[in-house]
């Protein structure tokens, strides 16, 4: 399962999902569902523009875990 880590790295750079989804050009309704690890996919635009604002690298907001969700 693939994990979005949206939240924490939020935290970290004081940013509200308001700001952030305005900033990136999103609605906040489909930032939550990002960050809710609702989504099913995620544009290379809209990661590139979520690490420029928030200055971090992909593998800072994704993360694998192995055997969730039946996955093993």
């Amino acid at each position: 399962m693939i994990v979005v880590n949206l939240d924490v790295m939020m935290a970290k750079r004081k940013i509200s999902a308001g700001e952030l989804a305005d900033k990136i050009g999103i609605t906040p309704a489909n930032l939550s569902i990002l960050k809710n690890n609702k989504a099913k996919a995620i544009r290379f635009s809209t990661l590139e523009e979520v690490c420029k604002v928030l200055n971090c690298q992909p593998g800072d907001l994704l993360e694998y875990r192995k055997g969730e969700q039946g996955d093993e």
